[in-house]
């Protein structure tokens, strides 16, 4: 019999303890929702604000595991005649899987219980979008789990990724060297023990301590051993995924993290207002030397998201006059916004609280009245010719590349943080 191409390890982990841990019954009470994987999020980034979803979308899940990415996904494309495959090595984490998918009554899914190692072998056809989050880093050698993605990844589709950061787990690597040297020889349920013990009296100093709230997946026996004892694990920093994912298999990168969108990775936003003298060099960097510093500062990024894709027009044009804006992710008062980046003397100031991020945007003269009409319908053209029509500027009404240039830095801000997002007016 041919040795497996995976780690027998990894393999009864999961069978074990599914992950992530999960009650199939409350999908009686929610959706749970998957970052990377909201449909508007993805047609921005991947295709070109252009997809509707609607033309035999295909998508895989690279390891789904227990299904939070695959029930999300084919809840939302749920009316179409999208498919989704979902993959796993785990057959307790399928059991888990079908049975929300049942609770929902899901029936555009298709189960393959495998390693996406053998994705070259299994005769599938291509597929649009493939989520592989939270795998890769988990393989013997995680080129080849990547390899084995893009052989059934199609020319002009796009993969969202999830690997570990090096930078913002240090403290989950102290404790798991110290667990190693404290588990030898010890079984499964010991070492959980153990772990729980060692939790439980953590000194002031401590590295994993000292991060707070950051670590949040040490509440459960499954999310203890994901986290902290697992027998294949590793991390990544930003220049070491653009040496792999850009240089090696020239992939475009686009970092989002959950909630906060790409403002972490922007050293214009997480650097403090008091570094003038460096913020002025910013302009002149690589942008990944750009983003490899704000890790390093903002030092939280305990994974990371990214989609990446390889055609010029992935990403949704600013400056294009058919493209919708639209609100994302929370409610935003169109008025509230025409009111806050109101034509002023001196820059606005953005506050959001929740994502710990303020900053500072020269608002120009025009975005206030931008902002006032984003319906969600109106494409920037419709926007710019109601702007124009204001008795303020019919002496000598903006011209569409002047209103693109004025609202760009407030535009910016905004998607900076996935709080606003274009698609086509053929997406309408």
């Amino acid at each position: 019999m041919d040795k497996p191409n995976y780690l027998p390890e990894v393999k009864a982990h999961y069978e074990s303890l599914p992950y992530p841990p999960v009650d199939p019954q409350d999908e009686h009470k929610r959706l749970a929702r998957t970052w990377l994987d909201e449909l508007p999020m993805m047609n921005h980034y991947c295709f070109g604000g252009r997809q509707q979803f609607r033309s035999g979308f295909r998508v895989l899940v690279a390891g789904g595991g227990t299904g939070d990415a695959t029930i999300f996904l084919a809840e939302q494309l749920r009316h179409t005649d999208a498919r989704v495959v979902h993959l796993d090595l785990s057959g307790a984490s399928i059991r888990i899987a079908r049975e929300r998918a049942a609770i929902r009554k899901l029936s555009n899914i298709e189960w393959i219980e495998d390693s996406l190692l053998n994705l070259p072998t299994l005769g599938l056809d291509r597929f649009d979008y493939i989520n592989c989050s939270g795998v890769l880093h988990h393989l013997a050698d995680p080129d080849a789990g990547l390899r084995a993605l893009e052989s059934v990844l199609k020319e002009d589709g796009a993969v969202a990724l999830m690997v570990y950061g090096a930078v913002g787990r240090t403290g989950v690597y102290h404790m798991q060297d110290l667990l190693r040297l404290a588990n030898r020889g010890c079984g499964e349920a010991e070492k959980i023990a153990q772990a729980k013990e060692v939790l439980a009296g953590l000194p002031p100093s401590n590295w994993y301590r000292l991060a707070g709230d950051l670590y949040k997946d040490d509440d459960t026996d499954a999310g203890i051993y994901d986290m902290l004892l697992h027998s294949q694990d590793r991390a990544y920093t930003v220049p070491q995924l653009y040496a792999w994912l850009a240089d090696q298999h020239g992939f475009r990168i686009t970092f989002s993290d959950v909630h906060r969108g790409r403002f972490p990775y922007l050293p214009e936003i997480t650097l403090p207002m008091t570094a003038p003298h460096i913020r002025a060099r910013l302009a002149g960097m690589a942008e990944r030397d750009r983003h490899a510093m704000s890790e390093l500062l903002i030092g939280d990024l305990i994974r990371h998201l990214c989609y990446l894709t390889r055609t010029p027009q992935a990403q949704a044009p600013y400056g294009d006059p058919d493209f919708i804006p639209y609100f994302f992710h929370e409610p935003l008062s169109a008025q509230g916004l025409a009111g806050m980046f109101a034509a002023k003397d001196k820059p606005t100031i953005l506050r959001h609280e929740f994502l710990g991020m303020t900053a500072a945007v020269d608002a120009g003269r025009y975005s206030g009245r931008i902002f006032g009409f984003i319906d969600g319908r109106r494409t920037f053209g419709e926007i710019f010719d109601l702007v124009r029509a204001h008795p303020a500027h019919k002496a000598a009404p903006p011209t569409n590349a002047e209103l693109f240039a004025d609202f760009k830095a407030s535009f910016d801000l905004l998607n900076a943080i996935e709080r606003i997002l274009l698609r086509h007016v053929t997406c309408r």
